[in-house]
């Protein structure tokens, strides 16, 4: 039997069958300590198979720590926290989860955009304080999305969802990639396609489903921030250094921007205190995926891999 290392428990649904067939050992960091590198290379060690997720730090030292280590499943869709010329070098598989979790975190961002629209956070806590005396015909009146622009950065599979939801609503979409995609799909979305300082000038919303790499590092950064409506929302589900926090932070204390929802963090789980202290902006603690159904398909999806690549079978979702 093989040696599987898992960082986080997982759904228990999604790995009976790896349990079965290799001894799989699952790491707690609430019970045993948060993960770093040092961390992460002694629990490799001797390990077949690693299932991290993505604040896991899978550096060149973590991959070359265990001579027996043949694939990194990756617990999620984004690898941006994994040294793939790394596990190139090394020989090592490395796959990620797509399309299970596309509904679940398309459906959370449309969630943010609606509190961040209509001021849910604040409209919460004048109830939750006993503030709520009567109706009021002006307190915390938000935005309609009927006729909205709703702005995509990174039109994949979860952009697609929240164009789709965008439409639902009566908005209109445009998007944003690094290639334009091909006609038919822009017809099925509605969305169109345009320069990405065209899409900032003329984003109601702007909603940010990119994968975090050396381009879209600070993508959102104070030039970009400047470029967008001061009556614009933000929402960010992809990853958070895709923003640079503190320009965020400096645009929504100048009201230059109207509010944000915020899945994601650049220095995650350390969040700027500018965002913990404005009033106009949602946070969760990165839910996106947080769904019964789309978790335990992800965790599904991991041990499918594991158990095709070590038994020497074709290698599912594969990415390296």
């Amino acid at each position: 039997m093989a040696k599987v290392v898992v960082t986080r428990p997982l759904p228990e649904a999604g790995l009976i069958d790896l349990q079965a067939a290799h001894t799989v050992e699952i790491y707690d960091p609430v019970l045993q300590g948060e993960i770093d590198e040092d961390r992460l290379i002694a629990l490799v060690r001797g390990a077949d198979a690693l299932i991290p997720t993505v604040g896991d730090p899978v550096s060149e030292r973590v991959l070359a720590a265990s001579s027996h280590l043949h694939i990194v499943a990756q617990f999620g869709v984004g690898v941006d926290n994994i040294d793939l010329d790394a596990a190139r070098a090394h020989d090592i598989i490395v796959t990620n989860t797509p399309d299970v979790l596309t509904d679940a975190t398309a459906d959370f961002a449309f969630a943010l955009l609606l509190a961040a629209a209509r001021h849910l956070r604040q409209a919460e806590q004048v109830v939750r304080d006993g503030a709520f005396q009567r109706w009021e015909t002006r307190l915390l009146m938000g935005m309609e999305l009927r006729n909205k622009v709703l702005g995509i950065v990174g039109l994949g599979r979860i952009g697609r969802a929240m164009a789709r939801r965008g439409l639902g609503f009566g908005m209109k979409v445009l998007y944003h990639n690094r290639q334009r995609t091909n006609p038919t799909v822009e017809r099925e979305y509605g969305a169109r396609y345009t320069s990405f300082d065209d899409l900032l000038a003329r984003s109601d919303v702007l909603s940010l489903h990119c994968a975090l790499n050396a381009d879209t590092y600070h993508l959102l950064d104070a030039s970009a921030l400047a470029r967008m409506k001061a009556s614009a929302l933000l929402v960010n589900t992809a990853r958070g250094a895709v923003v640079d926090e503190e320009a965020l932070v400096r645009a929504l204390e100048a009201g230059h921007l109207a509010g944000a929802g915020l899945d994601v963090f650049e220095h995650e789980p350390r969040v700027h205190p500018g965002l913990l202290a404005h009033p106009r902006v949602v946070l969760a603690p990165h839910l996106g995926s947080a769904t019964v159904e789309a978790r335990t398909g992800m965790a599904r999806m991991a041990s499918e891999a594991v158990l095709a690549a070590l038994n020497g079978g074709t290698v599912p979702y594969r990415v390296v």
